[in-house]
């Protein structure tokens, strides 16, 4: 992985913070756009902010003081949307640009929502359960105090550090507050399925991955470009982060084709030409506790060295500033696919443009989480599970143009061959087709964009200010700005 050493040099020596980098990149996007510049300077800036402390008894009965954050970036849609971090480096900086990038991310794949992101200061290793739990539900009590949680206010949903735990106590805090409420789910997504969570969520992420990246590989004139030919069959891949998105990408790309030929994880790396089969690596971290000495392959290390590796398609999985002036040059992949927050600096993503390099920026690439919670929160404010009202109905009208055609043409099916033909869709296989949908119709829109603007426009600008173009018209059609 970068070095904390290099990604201080790289900030230093640009004078800019975590905000400032989105804000220099939105700049550059505006460039590209016509809107009045005052409207601009609106839609750029984080439009509330809060910052809270509060004590939290420990299990040793000791008092510590937390710190914790909620920003809300735009409210040119409601309710704003973001997740909530537990981590020691969070910080009112890193929540505000995290909560603008949500901004720009829901409006490229047309998820009415405006941005937000939230965070406490904390190592969450260091906590008992219960004082997870407890410092969870103070949290909670302190956005519903200020206004900042609620179905059509901001709803939250887990980031790194967090999971469905912390949203079932967020949704039950709520609940008990906003006492009669009927749309109380609908205040946090992410929720386990028995609590009104969605089928599919945990993965969407890594499948919004996939089908971005297949996306952008079936354009042949692109990959031409590239000196690839399209598809996802046969490519090369190296993705480094082996946790919930890292491992979903490569269960998908393996199963349409693609070789992992390498993978990294804090422990090390590892690299196999021949291909590593992603199911096989985990079982055994589970036996061994390290993704090093696999059979076959050959351990890298330090951990980063695996980003350098010759493929096709280099997916960072994991940390932001990951490649940066550092390394860039030394990055060798045709099609640089950002699933990650910020894997790549933006010196980093200039160069690797000025090189050839495809980026798929992460402001597309990883919207899977949030479109996917985007279909809970209305599975939870229509009170219906998805498939619920036409799976029957949908089977019983295949099996009879089934029985039809068997009637006309003489053919016979078997009754295996009848469930799966007149099989009516769950609401997981609901949730993956609305996914695809999003994911391929906005690479397309992104793409047009790039076009229109001219060919010295690399992807991640024009999706940049594709999203301005949005939310700008928002504005407007809203009344929000005169």
């Amino acid at each position: 992985m970068t070095t904390a050493a290099a990604v201080v040099e790289e900030r230093t020596a640009s004078g800019l913070t975590f905000f400032d980098h989105v804000n220099a990149a939105f700049d550059e996007a505006a460039k590209h756009t016509e809107h009045d510049p005052t409207l601009l300077e609106q839609v750029k800036w984080v439009n509330s902010v809060y910052r809270m402390s509060f004590p939290l008894r420990r299990d040793d009965g000791s008092i510590e003081v937390i710190h914790a954050w909620r920003a809300e970036h735009s409210h040119h849609r409601l309710p704003t949307k973001g997740g909530i971090r537990y981590a020691m480096n969070v910080n009112e900086d890193e929540v505000m640009a995290l909560a603008a990038l949500m901004t720009y991310k829901c409006a490229l794949v047309d998820v009415p929502f405006g941005g937000a992101k939230g965070g406490i200061q904390i190592d969450r290793g260091r906590y008992s359960e219960g004082e997870l739990e407890r410092l969870t539900r103070r949290y909670t009590a302190e956005l519903q105090r200020k206004s900042f949680i609620g179905p059509g206010k901001d709803v939250p949903a887990p980031d790194y550090g967090t999971g469905e735990q912390e949203m079932a106590w967020i949704a039950d805090t709520y609940s008990q507050i906003e006492h009669g409420e009927v749309n109380v789910a609908a205040c946090v997504t992410g929720k386990p399925v028995e609590h009104g969570g969605i089928q599919g969520r945990t993965q969407a992420t890594g499948l919004g991955v996939f089908f971005g990246v297949r996306e952008a590989c079936s354009y042949e004139d692109d990959m031409a470009k590239l000196g690839l030919e399209p598809g996802i069959a046969g490519k090369r891949v190296v993705i480094q982060g082996l946790g919930n998105v890292g491992y979903h990408a490569a269960k998908y790309l393996q199963g349409a084709g693609a070789k992992l030929v390498g993978l990294a994880e804090f422990e090390g790396a590892i690299a196999d030409p021949g291909g590593l089969a992603i199911d096989d690596v985990v079982e055994h971290r589970k036996t061994t506790g390290s993704i090093l000495d696999f059979p076959g392959a050959s351990n890298i290390e330090p951990s980063h060295k695996a980003l350098e590796l010759d493929c096709d398609i280099l997916i960072p999985a994991a940390l932001e500033n990951q490649i940066s002036r550092e390394n860039i040059e030394r990055i060798s992949c045709r099609i640089l696919a950002e699933a990650a927050n910020g894997p790549t600096t933006s010196y980093a993503s200039r160069a690797a443009a000025k090189r050839g390099i495809l980026v798929i920026p992460d402001v597309y690439l990883n919207a899977g989480g949030v479109t996917v919670s985007y279909f809970e929160w209305l599975k939870n404010l229509s009170h219906v599970r998805f498939g619920r009202m036409q799976k029957r109905f949908e089977e019983s009208v295949r099996k009879d143009l089934l029985h039809a055609m068997s009637s006309a043409t003489g053919a016979s099916f078997s009754r295996d061959e009848i469930k799966i033909l007149a099989r009516g869709a769950d609401e997981i296989d609901l949730v993956n087709s609305g996914l695809e949908e999003t994911m391929a119709t906005a690479y397309h829109h992104i793409r047009r964009f790039r076009q229109k603007v001219g060919p010295g426009v690399d992807l991640r600008t024009a999706a940049m200010a594709l999203a301005i173009d949005k939310v700008a018209a928002s504005y407007k059609t809203a009344g929000i700005f005169p």
